[in-house]
């Protein structure tokens, strides 16, 4: 599938405004805008298994397109929801569970980069990703 392989962080855009707006304090958006995250993602039919290394932590994250599960950002925040499959994009919906608002996030293959996007409160972020 096209999202298959491993995929290094290359530039962000907008990202540390985009964590500001989530409520992320000052150092750890210094450090998250470098966090040299690395994310493999492997697809089987509607199954995906992803797995993000970064300087602060490796976890991995298995999520059936339509099927809602739990995520725990890496400054902690708990969130719950599914992605789904929309064209070529896979489409998140992400609802926070200390104060009920959504998250966004897009993954999408553009030109030979992974591009992800997050909306949250009317912000938005992108971060590029190249093939690793």
């Amino acid at each position: 599938m096209a999202f298959d392989g491993t995929w290094k962080i290359d530039r962000n855009e907008n990202y540390e405004k985009f964590m500001e707006a989530m409520g992320i304090g000052m150092m750890k958006r210094k450090l998250g805008a470098h966090d040299n995250l690395k994310i493999t993602i492997q697809q089987s039919g509607d199954k995906f298994n992803v797995k993000e290394a970064s300087n602060f932590r490796n976890i991995e994250i298995e999520f059936t397109l339509g099927v809602n599960f739990e995520y725990s950002l890496a400054d902690g925040t708990e969130l719950s929801g599914a992605w789904t499959q929309e064209g070529n994009k896979l489409v998140g919906t992400f609802t926070r569970k200390d104060n009920g608002k959504v998250l966004k996030a897009t993954r999408e293959i553009v030109g030979d980069e992974l591009v992800q996007t997050y909306v949250y409160e009317g912000v938005e972020s992108k971060r590029y990703f190249k093939r690793g």
